[in-house]
């Protein structure tokens, strides 16, 4: 009988995300991989040399005016050396100066359980003791994490869970824990922490009923679940995971002397909140708790069931808004509100649309009736750093998209929510509306007219009327990503640029055109996190992330094919997106957000020919809120209707495919209330310390971004194979704020040469020896660095040692704007592989640093990855690339497109055959590079036999530095 290997569970845990490995060498091995850590001590090797005169001064490459569709032969010639590169320290980045204002009066003092303010320094009362076996209705963590893996993390249905329980009893000659389902939900419902009850009330129709014929809306009784606010907001509160990600009392920052916006209590709201609740000497030394709220209607179902649902989230504003953007309790579902129906009779009658929105705006009143007596008093309550704090409540904040911010604010839609222009004339700069005007406008005009003249529904009270400091026309926040991404860029200019081309156009060449820039878009390269379209955008089914990846590429796309003012108009809009979705916004900042606004309406107005009715459109109307927005809530990533559309993911739509769909209503909300509980029991295990054992690593979220929706149907611009690849190809990596390095892959490619000569004919690269030699020549002689070009081969170091090969590097680097980790930190693959999943070749591209004192790009050089090698010379071990130069076209980036342009290098007199090479160590490598193609006028083949994707960097002759492949990107290519 052959021998069988049998399962060993690892008993060294990884500290951070607590995997267990077999041995000690197991888990070096998987935190130098998975957690890098930052070395602070090594000093620098020596740089590479500089770019000969002769290279840099080449006579100009042919025109960029459309591609070259033959790609070049393989090198074998001599070329000159790289440019002197400054090699990148792996430290910490030094901290500029920032200096932070606090409050002084509402700074959340700590106090004791009986709300006496502590002396500075005093220790916090420990948590609750808890036995460190006491799981609750859990033996082991072990039981607790099979549970919490069953339900929450791999959501098995009640007969898989039989099923399951059936087999084990089969494998194993103990049974199992549970013997079905019903055992394993009955312990899940016996858990202590996170139980805050469903409670429902219900509402009618109160007004006049005709006499005759009543319809059944008048009579129907409407039934709102919702949960206690108050216990929510305190669990947010006292949450152990929140613990550093909290902000007490509101702040100021400054950097460099210039202020600076982030999380939402560095806004300018908190600061004058806290001083009208100043007023009051019983607050001083409370917790300011602004609560953030959201509604959003989702559906679930089309068709004959047309299954839809309102859920109302809430959270606390104190905590960080990546604490609010990731998949955790920092933004919770309060309320289940009724949606009244009636038939197409009654569907635009006057009463049931007045009645459908007071029942909207007197729902959410009565789920926040227990906040109300702590708006003005504060109540003791514990906080995540263990100590009592006297919090005071607030209405923050609204997450809602345009339609639900007109209900909201009781204004007709066509209007700003937020100012009194006229719905004719948006764009005319007008007053702020408030709470005060709007009872002055009702005071002296009829209803009829303050609808009219001003658009305020006037016979609806505002859920925030009788509420303290709390003004709803004050408290809308902006939408980037209705707003912007999915109505300006997809829904506006997408749309409009469509219409241009046919207007002007023949149909026949309208079509071309259309397919034209289709092709673009599928051509362009692959990117780490970049959507790719193999259509272009000939599909149905759109959702944000797309809207985001074709803003990624849409550009060059256009360019050549519409007007400048229209390709600067929406090159101005892409910007102001960039600018505003940035997790830290100054005040240079701001005045470039004003100058995209400026620009984009100068601009637009070349789509005057297909908007002969004007611009006076509400999303775009929007922008000009953005900068005192900003100024007021802090960064709109913060407060972004994205973050409640992810959460329609955890507390509906899975919950619903859970249910049997008959009255789903009931076991939607048994199952957040049991996925609440398992959370809060992790929180709580976690805190006390335990799960320091083996445990499961979480599942990596994508982006949220504005932020990410994981369950997302998959449609045509991306299906489920790529979604996985890009996991793997960037996403966050914990570890503190570092400047950043690149890193080569964990294992080299087997069965490849080691001999540098027989590795030159593997990957046809006939230099490779000699490139090698030069760049020895350059580490070993630094201060000759510039003469390595003009070294004869006899006077260059010798080498024969083995060299080994890489599929890919992993570059680290500093992006808090993107999706990142703990400290800011992003990773991403930088590809040099002959087959990329078995499929066609791929050299990405990358950035190489040669002048840290320049701004932007023009201290860095683009450059090809032809090959990622690593050996070792006299004892020192060199991590190194192949790579193959571009220079920058022009003294900046092109006036249209607001884009660097760059074209390959090339040895001069070899008419595009022998491409410019050089070997440069890894760490003046900064991160990977996306670069498009230059197409200008020319059309690209109509066939993707003829160019694909993976041909795009060989076929064209100049290429965009894309700026906007993410958020790092446009922070340093300008």
């Amino acid at each position: 009988m052959p021998r069988r290997d049998t399962f060993t569970a690892g008993q060294f845990a990884c500290n951070i995300c607590g995997k267990g490995c077999r041995s000690p060498s197991g888990l070096k091995r998987h935190k130098d991989y998975v957690h890098p850590t930052f070395s602070s001590a090594a000093p620098p090797p020596s740089p590479p040399s500089a770019r000969r005169a002769a290279a840099s001064s080449q006579p100009p490459s042919p025109g960029f005016g459309g591609p070259s569709f033959s790609p070049p032969p393989p090198p074998s010639s001599p070329s000159p050396s790289p440019s002197s590169l400054p090699r990148r320290q792996r430290i910490p980045t030094p901290e500029p100066d920032v200096r932070i204002e606090r409050h002084r009066i509402l700074d959340g003092t700590p106090c004791d359980a009986e709300g006496r303010d502590l002396p500075p320094g005093t220790p916090p009362p420990p948590w609750d003791e808890l036995d460190p076996d006491d799981y609750g209705p859990f033996d082991s963590s072990a039981q607790f994490e099979f549970a919490d893996f069953l339900y929450k993390r791999e959501q098995m249905s009640g007969g898989s869970i039989d099923h399951l329980m059936h087999l084990m009893a089969g494998l194993y000659t103990e049974d199992p824990f549970v013997k079905d389902h019903r055992q394993l939900y009955a312990m899940i419902d016996a858990i202590q922490q996170g139980s805050i009850p469903w409670r429902s009330f219900s509402v009618q129709y109160t007004g006049p009923r005709p006499n005759a014929n009543v319809p059944s809306w008048m009579t129907d009784t409407y039934e709102v679940w919702f949960r206690d606010p108050l216990a929510i907001f305190e669990r947010q509160l006292a949450n152990p995971d929140f613990a550093d990600e909290l902000d007490w009392a509101p702040k100021r920052i400054f950097k460099n002397g210039k202020r600076q916006w982030t999380d939402f209590f560095s806004g300018n709201w908190v600061w004058e909140q806290a001083d009208i609740i100043a007023r009051d000497e019983d607050t001083h030394g409370a917790l300011f708790v602004p609560v953030i709220l959201g509604s959003d209607k989702t559906t679930v179902s089309i068709g004959t069931g047309n299954t839809e649902f309102w859920p109302l989230y809430g959270g606390i504003g104190n905590t960080f808004n990546s604490t609010r953007r990731a998949h955790r309790d920092g933004i919770a579902l309060l309320a289940f509100l009724a949606i009244p129906k009636t038939t197409r009779e009654y569907a635009k009658s006057n009463d049931f649309r007045k009645f459908r929105r007071q029942l909207f705006h007197s729902s959410i009143r009565r789920v926040l009736d227990s906040l109300k007596q702590h708006m003005t008093k504060p109540k003791i309550t514990r906080c995540a750093d263990r100590h009592f704090r006297r919090a005071i409540y607030g209405i923050g904040p609204d997450i809602s998209d345009y339609p639900e911010q007109c209900l909201i604010t009781c204004v007709v839609q066509g209007y700003c929510p937020v100012c009194l222009s006229p719905a004719t004339d948006l764009d005319q700069k007008s007053p702020l509306r408030s709470k005060e005007h709007t009872a002055a406008l009702l005071d002296t005009l009829t209803l009829k007219q303050a609808w009219d003249n001003y658009g305020v529904v006037g016979d609806v009270i505002p859920f925030t009327d009788d509420l303290p400091r709390a003004d709803i026309h004050q408290l809308i926040s902006v939408d980037l990503l209705h707003q912007i991404i999915k109505g300006t860029f997809k829904d506006h200019i997408v749309d409009w640029v469509e219409l241009y081309i046919r207007e002007v156009n023949e149909p026949a060449e309208a079509e071309r055109i259309l397919a034209d820039i289709d092709r673009r878009i599928a051509v362009a390269p692959p990117f780490p996190g970049l959507r790719r379209f193999p259509v272009g955008r000939g599909f149905k089914q759109w959702t944000g992330n797309d809207s985001k990846g074709l803003m990624k590429v849409y550009i060059p796309a256009i360019a050549g094919h519409v007007p400048n003012e229209m390709l600067q108009a929406v090159s101005a809009l892409v910007e102001f997106c960039y600018l505003v979705r940035r997790s830290v916004i100054s005040e240079d900042d701001l005045q470039a957000i004003d100058d995209a606004v400026s620009r984009f309406h100068r601009y637009r107005e070349a789509f005057r020919i297909v908007r002969a009715d004007g611009f006076s459109l509400p999303r775009q109307h929007s922008m000009v809120h953005y900068r005192p927005g900003i100024e007021g809530f802090a960064v709109p990533n913060g407060l972004c209707s994205s973050i409640t559309e992810s959460k329609h993911i955890r507390a509906i739509k899975r919950p619903y495919r859970r249910s049997n769909r008959n009255k789903p209503l009931g076991q939607m909300l048994l199952t957040n209330q049991r996925i609440d509980k398992l959370e809060a029991a992790r929180a709580d295990f976690k805190a006390h310390g335990m799960l320091d054992g083996w445990v499961p690593p979480e599942v990596p979220a994508s982006a949220p971004g504005p932020s990410s929706t994981p369950d997302e149907p998959e449609t045509a611009a991306q299906g489920a194979g790529a979604r996985e690849r890009d996991e793997l190809e960037s996403g966050e990596v914990e570890g503190p704020k570092c400047m950043g390095e690149v890193r080569l892959a964990k294992n080299c490619v087997r069965k490849v040469p080691r001999d540098v000569h027989r590795l030159a004919l593997h990957v046809q690269q006939p230099r490779l020896h000699e490139l090698i030699r030069r760049f020895l020549f350059e580490q070993l002689n630094p201060a000759r660095a510039d003469e390595s070009g003009d070294i004869t081969l006899a006077n260059l170091p010798e080498f024969s040692e083995r060299v080994f090969t890489y599929n890919s590097a992993r570059a680290m680097f500093y992006a808090p704007s993107d999706v990142c980790g703990i400290g800011g930190m992003r990773q991403e693959r930088i590809r040099a592989t002959k087959s990329w999943y078995r499929g066609p070749p791929r050299y990405d591209c990358a950035l190489i640093e040669h002048d840290t004192d320049a701004a932007g790009f023009r201290g860095l050089h683009a450059v090809r990855v032809r090959l990622l090698m690593r050996f070792t010379y006299r004892g020192v071990q060199y991590p190194c690339a192949l790579v193959h130069w571009f220079s920058a076209h022009g003294d900046g980036p092109c006036p249209d497109t607001g884009m660097w342009i760059v074209k390959p290098d090339w040895v001069r007199g070899s008419r595009r055959t022998e491409p410019e090479l050089a070997v440069v160590h890894l760490d003046a490598m900064l991160r990977a590079v996306h670069l498009i193609g230059v197409a200008g006028k020319e059309f690209l083949p109509s066939d993707a036999k003829d160019l694909d994707y993976s041909d795009s960097l060989d076929a064209f002759e100049a290429f965009y530095v894309n700026k906007y492949a993410d958020y790092h990107a446009h922070e340093i290519l300008f």
